[in-house]
């Protein structure tokens, strides 16, 4: 494998550090900082400042690297998007914003959207005027995502839609919304779901945040009650969403970002080691050295999916290998953190002498939903042992 780069690709990394150095001097002064707490991850202040920097790389052409001109996007290289991500990790900049827009939504779009519903809809997903959410799990079906039971039914030239999903990331602040429904009840379990999308405004949605273990209500639950809107708002053929979303799916789990980011948790983690006058200890040592070379995995795990998109021109099945590596690696990251503050483990948020403002605290709590979120470990696993593998199925 050729780990070098194009005299192009370096004058877009080039280009993309010089101007990372001018506009990182516009973050707020809490940004980054060890001695000041920022806003909750969860709050408006917290999401306006992610979407006013999210404008800044769009005004800048950083977003939707890979995406057509001709929708929003720069039009570049997977190579270029990889380059991205590796120099905002390595600035340590924040990210993009509306992320499941950018992740699944989008996506879904450029690979089944109609001309129309691109030159709509996608330029607004690459600038953030529109935030999007995505409604998939249901009380009865979360990682089961096949076993969807919200419906949604024709009536003239409308869906009237009735159910109720959960864990809807950043429902609350969404402008529209991708709903995977059944519209086909006698079908197959995987042939009669359709995905459709919505206005947010649209009467008879009522979304309620559900509060997680680190205090946060990052995600919601949703009901829809008679919820009418247009029939033309589906992407893919009716009856065909299982498909589109399990599509989508593969992007998210494939994305190289998370496995570069995953270094400087590394480095972090060895600093608290010293701070906390721990990083001598025998046992220490040999968690942290092992942390680091599961983080060189991940790299070239990437990498090794990278090699797949760049062949076939879309990410494989292989994603779920990289997925599940990637959040039980952060469990066991967040769990050291733990260990190695003995008992200023158990100060948060809010406490003068928690460490690092409470981070590893809100880390390792919100770790636990990792084995969960975009499909369990188990689930992840028969992906892996079907379409990777090609063992029978169960």
């Amino acid at each position: 494998m050729d780990f070098s780069y194009t005299p192009e690709e370096e004058s877009f990394r080039d280009e993309l550090k010089q101007w990372l150095a001018v506009h990182m001097k516009e973050l707020p002064e809490w940004y980054g900082r060890r001695d000041i707490a920022g806003p909750e991850v969860d709050s408006k202040e917290y999401h306006d400042f992610s979407v006013w920097w999210h404008r800044k790389l769009y005004d800048a052409g950083f977003v939707g690297i890979t995406w057509p001109r001709e929708y929003g996007g720069r039009g570049g290289t997977i190579m270029e998007q990889v380059i991205f991500y590796e120099e905002i990790a390595r600035h340590r900049a924040p990210g993009l914003s509306n992320a499941h827009g950018i992740g699944w939504c989008g996506p879904a779009f450029l690979a089944h959207g109609t001309e129309e519903q691109k030159k709509r809809y996608l330029p607004k997903i690459l600038s953030a005027e529109e935030i999007w959410c995505t409604f998939y799990s249901e009380p009865e079906a979360g990682s089961d995502m096949a076993n969807v039971q919200t419906r949604a039914v024709e009536d003239g030239d409308h869906w009237v839609v009735n159910g109720q999903k959960v864990w809807s990331s950043g429902a609350h602040l969404a402008d529209w919304g991708v709903l995977l429904v059944r519209t086909d009840p006698e079908a197959r379990k995987h042939r009669g779901i359709s995905y459709l999308f919505l206005d947010m405004k649209t009467p008879g949605i009522t979304v309620s945040p559900l509060r997680n273990i680190t205090g946060t209500a990052e995600f919601n639950e949703a009901f829809f009650d008679n919820v009418r809107f247009p029939r033309d708002q589906v992407i893919g053929e009716v009856n065909m969403g299982w498909y589109v979303a399990a599509g989508a799916l593969e992007f998210e789990r494939s994305s190289a970002g998370t496995a570069i980011a995953r270094e400087n948790s590394v480095k972090d983690i060895i600093r608290l080691a010293k701070e906390m006058e721990r990083n001598r200890e025998p046992m220490v040592r040999q968690r942290l050295a092992q942390l680091y070379v599961e983080t060189m995995v991940l790299k070239y795990m990437a990498l090794r999916g990278l090699t797949h998109e760049l062949r076939e021109g879309r990410p494989g099945p292989q994603g779920a290998v990289s997925s599940v590596f990637s959040m039980e690696f952060n469990q066991r990251l967040q769990d050291l953190a733990m260990e190695i503050q003995g008992p200023y483990s158990r100060l948060v948020r809010g406490s003068k002498h928690a460490v690092d403002h409470g981070r590893w605290q809100y880390g390792f709590l919100r770790s636990r939903g990792n084995t969960i979120e975009t499909g369990t470990s188990e689930i992840k696993r028969n992906i892996i042992a079907q379409r990777v593998l090609g063992l029978p199925r169960q």
